[in-house]
């Protein structure tokens, strides 16, 4: 936004106080000028009262939408390169939980998709099937055996495309040179991997069954824009090996090819708390994802009981069940996709001095474009305008956690930690689910122990919104009522 509209901006909230004012003046001298009974001037304040609730509440908007616009105009894209360099050796461990029950497997597929391809090693997605682990009729039964099957199936087609290039970069490695500029033939050859790549995301859109608008966004804002990125990249060190004078690095080559591998790197398994009476049931995504998060970094052996299966901590037995410990946790609805600079760019911003103190992070919540259905659209509009007031709070410090669609720092969560006992067994609780929807109380509880929530201003995660009129009705009730307890 240029500054027009900033100043249009300031302006609205000017007048908006000056009309407030102008009928606030212009009611008192109605009453103060006219002989008005008890009754009348009853009915008037209670008026002005309602007028000024309606005018507060519209300036606390325009408000933020001026937030908004001042983040807009000061925001500049870290550029990738800076981020590469700021990776160049080590990145901090990652772990994507993917909530999930009784959703489609093409659902599932988009999100784990988009969450295994980013441009981001040390990464692990965990599906966290929360159907019934013995359902009842065949076809919930074929459904969960594909859950359970399609993070296995994702890793298996990312580990075959990422084997050459994994040779390349340990080639690269090996080859001794004494120049710190790379050679003509060694661009040329990375010029080839990279289209490689590209051709590899070029045939998995085009292979991409779609089924509505959500498919067509995966298929060519996800897929066909990592094609197109690395089919530039490619060109580009192309260039660079016939230009004379104007070197590549072999630090640039190495952390090419190192792209190239982490972008086909990611660990997917899947996990069912339904299966264990030593965790919680309760049906709701907070205690699915906090039953994992409580055993993350811990290792166990599984033991018959008479109420089931229970998790007991290994010691020096042999561990059946051994779930690493992770810097950041990225919470990820099964029907969202991230864009491939998602974790990147929202972990490189975590790891910033400045922002030591920021518990969690996340992008505008955005619906897909082009929806086929009317209620669909009017849906997605309204999130656009949530996200204005979303990322104007930020530029207070007063934002917080929307959706669950979000980086955060596990020591965060470790600070919410709250343990109870239940049927003998100790459950722990880090996202609350007192109520119905879990990101408010979450939020509070983090900012009460001095930890700030951020709103990047970039969208970079995209969700599903409701396709029709029932559905829509469902959900705004969760959102209007889930803050309450």
């Amino acid at each position: 936004p240029g500054r027009t509209t900033a100043s249009a901006a300031r302006f609205a909230l000017f007048f908006t106080g000056a009309a407030w004012l102008a009928y606030l003046v212009e009611q008192a001298m109605r009453v103060a000028n006219s002989a008005m009974s008890p009754g009348a001037i009853l009915e008037t304040a209670v008026y002005v009262a309602l007028v000024t609730l309606l005018t507060l509440s519209a300036s606390a908007y325009l408000l933020t939408r001026i937030g908004y616009f001042e983040r807009i105009s000061a925001h500049r894209r870290v550029p990738k390169s800076t981020i590469d360099n700021f990776f160049d050796r080590t990145m901090p461990s990652l772990t994507v939980l993917v909530p999930s029950y009784r959703e489609e497997e093409r659902v599932i597929r988009q999100t784990l998709l988009s969450a295994a391809l980013q441009e981001y090693s040390n990464l692990r997605i965990v599906l966290l099937v929360d159907d019934p682990p013995s359902p009842s009729t065949e076809s919930q039964r074929e459904q969960l055996a594909r859950a359970r099957s399609l993070p296995l199936e994702v890793e298996s087609s990312l580990r075959e495309a990422r084997l050459p290039f994994e040779q390349a970069l340990k080639a690269f490695e090996l080859a001794k040179a004494d120049e710190a500029f790379a050679d003509r033939p060694t661009l040329v050859q990375l010029a080839a991997h990279f289209d490689e790549a590209a051709l590899w995301f070029e045939r998995e859109a085009g292979s991409f069954p779609r089924v509505d608008h959500s498919d067509e966004f995966l298929a060519t804002e996800f897929l066909g824009r990592m094609a197109e990125d690395l089919r530039m990249t490619a060109q580009a060190t192309r260039e660079a090996a016939e230009a004379s004078g104007n070197g590549v690095s072999r630090r640039r080559v190495h952390q090419l090819y190192t792209r190239l591998v982490r972008i086909f790197q990611a660990e997917l398994s899947s996990f069912e708390r339904k299966q264990f009476a030593s965790l919680s049931h309760e049906a709701n995504k907070a205690m699915n994802l906090n039953s994992y998060l409580g055993l993350m970094g811990g290792n166990f052996s599984i033991v018959d009981s008479p109420g089931g299966q229970v998790l007991v901590p290994a010691g020096q037995r042999h561990a059946d069940l051994v779930v690493p410990d992770s810097d950041y946790v990225l919470t990820l609805d099964a029907d969202s996709v991230l864009l491939p600079e998602y974790c990147l760019r929202l972990v490189y911003f975590m790891e910033q001095p400045q922002n030591a103190t920021v518990g969690v992070v996340q992008t505008p919540y955005s619906a897909y474009p082009n929806p086929a259905s009317r209620i669909e659209r009017i849906a997605g509009a309204t999130t656009d305008i949530q996200h204005i007031v979303h990322q104007g709070m930020t530029s207070y410090g007063a934002t917080f956690w929307v959706g669950a669609n979000a980086v955060i720092r596990k020591r965060a969560l470790e600070e919410l930690e709250e343990r109870e006992d239940e049927a003998g067994f100790t459950i722990r609780r880090f996202i609350r689910d007192r109520t119905v929807i879990e990101d408010t109380e979450s939020s509070i509880d983090l900012r009460s122990r001095g930890w700030q929530l951020h709103n990047y201003p970039e969208r970079l995660s995209y969700s599903a919104t409701p396709p029709d009129f029932g559905a829509l009705v469902i959900q705004r009730q969760r959102w209007a009522n889930g803050g309450l307890v």
